[in-house]
């Protein structure tokens, strides 16, 4: 099978959703001597950006998404050690904390997040859901990430994104830390009411985002630097 057929079945894989398929096509890459990032850009990410404009458009359902999202994951455990042999060639892989804020369970945006941060060469730390404050600075002061990530799907656990950026500065973490936000209750108001970095709508957006904050580069008002209110809602 040569390059560009295999490309197409690892995007063939993502579009179905189909875990086995793109974890078994990966390794066919690898041993084909396909460049890693290659394999990951043209065979699995460009697709799911895709999948994902099409269901920020209303033309997919969310579990569509995430099998999508799940496929891209199954690849990356099998790219996964060939895509970090290159990332210490080319320099420190960015270390990013995420999060669902203490009395919020919901995980869905976030767990999308994650995964695209990890298609493009990301370490993510995720702390799963109703995450205390303090376990957030922890997880910073353990990794020395510089960047994090609060979700927050209710209105009533929102505030709590606050207290997390409070925490952090008083254990003297914030400076050089950049906070990113999101969640359907979050905007670009209460991003800059509590303090934080940037906002992310969706998650595209968000993988944006951390790109831009990771090079020190200002946030962006909106999903991926459109005006604020369109995109897929739930992220970070």
């Amino acid at each position: 099978m040569n390059s560009q057929d295999l490309l197409s079945k690892m995007q063939a894989a993502v579009r179905d959703g189909d875990d086995d398929a793109a974890r078994s096509l990966a390794a066919e890459g690898i041993s084909a001597g396909l460049d890693p990032i290659e394999i990951l850009e043209r065979g699995y990410t460009g697709t799911l950006r895709s999948v994902g404009d099409q269901w920020a458009k209303g033309e997919i359902f969310l579990p569509e998404m995430m099998l999508s999202a799940a496929a891209v994951k199954a690849a990356l455990e099998t790219l996964k050690p060939r895509l970090l042999e290159t990332a210490g060639k080319t320099g420190p892989v960015e270390i990013v904390v995420l999060g669902t804020v203490r009395g919020d369970i919901h995980d869905i945006g976030k767990n999308i997040v994650g995964t695209l941060l990890e298609a493009f060469g990301f370490r993510v730390v995720d702390l799963g859901t109703d995450v205390p404050a303090a376990r957030f600075v922890g997880a910073v002061r353990e990794t020395g990430a510089r960047l994090v990530g609060l979700s927050a799907l209710l209105t009533s656990t929102m505030l709590e994104m606050r207290t997390v950026l409070q925490e952090l500065e008083a254990a003297g973490l914030r400076s050089g830390l950049r906070v990113a936000i999101g969640g359907a209750p979050v905007n670009p108001a209460f991003t800059r009411d509590i303090g934080a970095d940037g906002f992310a709508e969706d998650g595209v957006a968000a993988l944006h985002l951390f790109q831009r904050l990771a090079v020190g580069e200002p946030a962006v008002t909106g999903a991926s630097g459109s005006p604020a209110g369109g995109g897929v809602p739930h992220a970070v």
